[in-house]
């Protein structure tokens, strides 16, 4: 017998044992579970004989049952760590990513019957992808543990099969390339990151500008508002404006540092103004002869115009003349300037009649 042929036989009797060694690990750990009198399902599985280290080996199981059983009632609940996920590692296989692409497959369909009669049973295909993982380099016999598939019933109970002990047979990638050198690293892939503090910075600022326009648009209506304006006080008499200002002549001081034109002046200006104001003329901007003439058309004047005449004449000569009035002559043209208001000026029981124009 030549050597490769023993050898050959060597590396196939060391799978054989350990494979019979691992099912008898597996079976004690995986029972199969049925209620009395139940008829088993029909389980058709497949695995693959050689395998790849790195890569994923897909164990094929069909689970023939009831119509009124569910295979996986709960979904592909692949947990990495259960009991079954740790064997599985033992072993030297690891469950993939199910968010990846080599994720766990579970598919229901009815059972085909001939004539086209409804059938009374359901077929469910499960494709697992498991990742071949050895530990060391080199060529490996690993063994698939039986993997335990739960069935519920209609009645509530449920129904454990196990799967059969698979032998898969893993070389390395390279194990058939002559000379193999490491390849160059695939090349790199654009990554876009969310920027989740720019997003909300921008977010911030744009409510505030639009917090800042909302505010300055108030602000600016405020302002522009149409404001309420208390109406002006009523104006004053002309008789008691007049009245007031002599009274200011009279404690100015005037007559005491000998001021007499200052005083006269003074005088002279608020008889002028009351006139103008309570006859309906300007008085302040009339000569005396302009005034005498509009006190003459008034109808019922109190005084003598010719009382008046005297009056605003002497202040003329004061005025325009530069005549130095004593102090007697101040203090009787500040009386004359009184009696001319309080003789002209309404009676008590005819103000309320006189309208604001013949007062303003």
């Amino acid at each position: 017998m030549s050597h490769a042929r023993l050898r050959a036989l060597l590396v196939f009797a060391g799978v054989a044992v350990a494979a019979t060694a691992s099912a008898r690990r597996a079976r004690a750990e995986c029972v199969d579970t049925a209620p009395t009198g139940a008829e088993r399902p029909k389980v058709e599985e497949s695995f693959p004989a050689h395998g790849l280290s790195g890569y994923a080996s897909t164990l094929h199981v069909v689970v023939t049952h009831g119509r009124g059983e569910t295979v996986l009632s709960r979904g592909l609940e692949l947990q990495r760590e259960s009991d079954t996920a740790r064997a599985i590692g033992a072993a030297g296989f690891s469950l993939p990513d199910q968010t990846a692409s080599a994720k766990a497959r579970l598919a229901v369909a009815d059972v085909e019957t001939a004539g086209g009669a409804a059938s009374t049973q359901k077929r469910t295909t499960l494709d697992l992808p498991l990742l071949v993982l050895p530990k060391d380099p080199g060529r490996h016999v690993l063994t698939l543990p039986p993997l335990p598939i739960a069935i519920s019933r209609a009645n509530g109970d449920v129904v454990t099969i196990c799967t059969k002990t698979h032998v898969l047979v893993v070389d390395d990638p390279t194990a058939s390339t002559p000379h193999a050198v490491p390849k160059p690293n695939p090349p790199p892939r654009p990554q876009r990151e969310e920027w989740v503090a720019l997003e909300r910075a921008l977010e911030y600022g744009a409510i505030g500008v639009a917090i800042g326009i909302l505010a300055f648009l108030v602000v600016r209506w405020w302002q522009r508002r149409p404001k309420f304006v208390p109406p002006p006080p009523p104006p004053r008499v002309p008789w008691e404006v007049a009245l007031e200002r002599l009274h200011e002549a009279r404690h100015a001081g005037l007559l005491e540092t000998q001021r007499f034109a200052e005083f006269f002046d003074r005088v002279n200006d608020a008889v002028r103004q009351y006139l103008g104001a309570r006859f309906g003329f300007e008085g302040l901007e009339s000569t005396t002869d302009e005034m005498l003439v509009a006190l003459r058309r008034i109808p019922h004047f109190a005084l003598s115009v010719s009382e008046v005449a005297v009056f605003l004449q002497h202040c003329d000569l004061v005025k325009f003349a530069h005549l130095i009035p004593t102090q007697e002559e101040c203090e009787r043209a500040l009386g004359e300037a009184e009696r001319v208001v309080r003789q002209t000026m309404p009676h008590a029981q005819d103000r309320a009649r006189i309208e604001p124009e013949d007062v303003s």
